[in-house]
């Protein structure tokens, strides 16, 4: 018997690997938490269980020089990433979209989702506590499966219908845009800061 693995998903997972830096970043994370109003109103008639700059921010890496340089570091592990992946950019290299930070209090989650209009997304992590959220992924063919019966518990990792990725502080994950991921409840007894972002190419 013969088996290939067809239409692989693949998950980006590296170190940025620079100390100083995620200090800066928690840093400017906590400044803009405590001045951001519109983004604190937003979160607070959006119920968001904690705070992001999602809705009101959207020139981080102008706004702040952390951010700038962090911007430097994900476009090459972007660039990395579109290579592994065989993507044909036709000379014009992703852009970085969109990127937010995000404070997640004791208990507040995230629900499924995806990310449209984008090609990479991704989270490098600040400050992951002892039992904090894990980042769970899902099979883009579920949906489909429809009569199929359940996957065995012990099944491989790329057989699950679900992985959950646990960080560390100062991991940076990428996958492509149209993977559904979801951020469980945290678990930890203090916040989970990160900084998400998207790549997009025109």
């Amino acid at each position: 018997m013969a088996l290939r693995s067809l239409f692989v998903t693949r998950l980006y997972e590296d170190q940025l690997g620079d100390e100083a830096l995620l200090e800066d970043l928690l840093d400017a994370t906590a400044l803009l938490a405590g001045e951001d109003t519109a983004g604190q109103a937003w979160c607070k008639a959006n119920r968001y269980p904690g705070y992001t700059s999602y809705a009101s921010l959207d020139d981080l890496p102008k706004r702040m020089t952390a951010f700038g340089r962090l911007k430097r570091k994900l476009d090459r592990h972007a660039a990395a990433f579109a290579e592994a992946l065989a993507m044909d950019l036709k000379g014009r290299p992703l852009t970085l979209d969109s990127l937010w930070v995000n404070v997640l209090k004791p208990g507040g989650f995230h629900s499924g989702h995806i990310h449209p209009h984008s090609v990479l997304s991704g989270t490098l992590y600040l400050e992951v506590p002892p039992r904090a959220s894990a980042l769970r992924l899902e099979d883009p063919r579920l949906p489909l499966m429809m009569a199929a019966p359940n996957r065995k518990t012990d099944a491989p990792e790329d057989s699950q219908s679900f992985v959950y990725v646990t960080p560390e502080a100062g991991t940076v994950l990428m996958w492509e845009s149209w993977l559904r991921h979801e951020v469980p409840a945290n678990g930890a007894r203090s916040e989970r800061v990160s900084v998400s972002f998207n790549y997009a190419w025109r």
